[in-house]
C-alpha cells in the first residue's frame, strides 16, 4: 500500500535537474489520481461523512513505459469497484504522442545523430516498425474522433497559423498547422480544430474553415485573427457576414516597417496603445485621425498605413466591455502556440504531415480538456452581446 507521505513533492526535486523528471512527473499523476478517488467517493482520507458514495481501498501498482522511461504509478482503488481514474490516461497521452513521433524518424532512417540519441534516450529501448504502426493506428482513432467531434454555438472565435519542419519526398518543408478556438455563449474556452498541410495557404485556410462549420460551428459574432497569407479570403469566403478584429498586438508590431527611424518607435507606439485603450471607438478614430496627421510628414509610409490599416483593430468596440480585453489579440492562442513549441522542439523535422498532427492533436486535446474544467474565460455570458 501507498501512503501518504508518497504524495508529498520533495523540495529540493526542482533543483536535482531533469535526471528526477520521471519522479516528477509520477508524483503529479498519483496526486491527480488521488484527488479524482476522493472526488468519486466524496470523501477525503480518513474523512467521516454521510455523504460518502464509497471507500478507499488501497493503491494498485501500474508501471508505464514513457518518454522518459519506465515508470511505476500507484492507481487508486475502491472498494465497491467501478472506479478507475481517467488522470493517468489523460496525463500521458502526448508523451506517448511524442514517443511516436520521434521512433518514427528513427526506424524510417531520416534521424540525425542528435534524433537518434534524443530517441535512444527518451524511448530507452528499441522501437520496430510494427510496433510504432500499431501504437499510432491506436492513436490516430481516438484523435480524429476528437478532432471530427460535433461543435456547437460558438460566439467568440479566435484562429491562428503556425509552422513546423516536416520532410517529404527528401525535402525538409514548413508545414503549417493551423488552430482554432472559441468561446461558448456560457463563457467557456474550447479548442475547436487542429489542421496540418503543405498545401496552399488559401486552399489550406477555406478547407479548415469549412470543416468547422460542416461539423455544426454556429452563432459566430467575432473572428479574432492575425492578417495571415491567405486568411483574409478564406474567411470572407466562408465566413463572410462574421465581424472581423485584426488583432491588436500583431498590428501594432506592423507599425515598426514603416518607420523612417527606430527613434520613433517608442512614440508610435504609445499614440497607437492610446488608440486602442480608448474608452469607445470615436475616441479611438479621434486619436487614429490625429496620429494621420502627425505623421504626414516626418512618416508619410506610416501615416499611409496607419489610415488604411489600423481601424481593422477597432471592431472590438463593438462588443461588450467586459469581453473586449480577451477579444483584441490572439494572445490566448499564442499560448498554445507556446506550449506546443516547448513539445515539438525536442522533434525537430516530422518525418511526415500525420505525425506532427498526431503530436499536436493529442497536446490540444490534452489542453482543451484542461480548460473545460477551469473557470470561465470571458466575464459575464458571451451570449449578452
Amino acid at each position: 500500500m501507498t501512503h501518504q507521505s508518497d504524495y508529498t513533492l520533495p523540495v529540493d526535486l526542482a533543483e536535482k535537474g531533469l535526471e528526477h523528471l520521471p519522479e516528477l512527473l509520477r508524483i503529479l499523476i498519483n496526486q491527480a489520481m488521488q484527488a479524482e478517488r476522493a472526488k468519486y467517493i466524496n470523501a477525503g482520507q480518513y474523512e467521516r461523512t454521510e455523504k460518502r458514495k464509497g471507500h478507499a481501498n488501497g493503491y494498485k501498482p501500474k508501471t508505464v513505459r514513457t518518454r522518459v522511461g519506465e515508470i511505476t504509478f500507484a492507481v487508486p482503488q475502491v472498494r465497491e469497484g467501478g472506479f478507475y481514474p481517467s488522470a493517468l490516461e489523460k496525463g500521458l497521452r502526448s508523451e506517448r504522442a511524442l514517443v511516436i513521433a520521434l521512433a518514427e524518424m528513427y526506424v524510417q532512417g531520416v534521424s540525425t545523430r542528435r534524433v537518434k540519441t534524443i530517441t535512444e534516450e527518451l524511448c530507452g529501448v528499441d522501437v520496430s516498425s510494427m510496433q510504432v504502426s500499431r501504437a499510432a493506428a491506436q492513436l490516430d482513432e481516438v484523435l480524429q474522433e476528437w478532432r471530427e467531434r460535433p461543435l456547437g454555438e460558438i460566439t467568440y472565435l479566435y484562429v491562428d497559423a503556425r509552422y513546423e519542419k516536416v520532410r517529404q519526398a527528401g525535402q525538409v518543408r514548413d508545414a503549417a498547422v493551423l488552430v482554432a478556438t472559441g468561446i461558448t455563449p456560457e463563457g467557456e474556452r474550447q479548442v475547436l480544430g487542429v489542421s496540418v498541410s503543405l498545401s496552399e495557404h488559401e486552399t489550406h485556410w477555406k478547407a479548415f474553415l469549412k470543416s468547422l462549420k460542416e461539423r455544426g460551428m454556429t452563432g459566430m459574432k467575432l473572428v479574432t485573427s492575425d492578417d495571415h497569407e491567405g486568411l483574409g479570403a478564406a474567411r470572407r469566403a466562408v465566413l463572410g457576414s462574421v465581424p472581423w478584429q485584426r488583432c491588436q498586438f500583431h498590428l501594432q508590431q506592423n507599425a515598426g516597417a514603416y518607420l523612417p527611424k527606430q527613434s520613433m518607435r517608442l512614440e508610435v507606439a504609445a499614440d497607437i496603445r492610446s488608440m486602442f485603450n480608448a474608452p469607445d471607438r470615436q475616441t479611438a478614430e479621434t486619436f487614429l485621425r490625429a496620429a494621420i496627421q502627425k505623421y504626414a510628414v516626418s512618416a508619410p509610409r506610416l501615416s499611409a498605413w496607419l489610415e488604411e490599416y489600423l481601424s481593422e483593430g477597432f471592431t472590438v468596440f463593438e462588443f461588450p466591455l467586459e469581453h473586449q480585453r480577451s477579444l483584441r489579440t490572439t494572445n490566448s492562442l499564442e499560448r498554445v502556440n507556446k506550449e506546443i513549441r516547448r513539445r515539438t522542439r525536442v522533434v525537430g523535422v516530422f518525418p511526415n504531415e500525420a505525425s506532427c498532427l498526431r503530436l499536436i492533436s493529442a497536446l490540444l486535446m490534452e489542453i482543451s480538456e484542461e480548460w473545460q474544467i477551469g473557470k470561465r474565460y470571458c466575464a459575464g455570458k458571451s451570449s449578452d452581446c
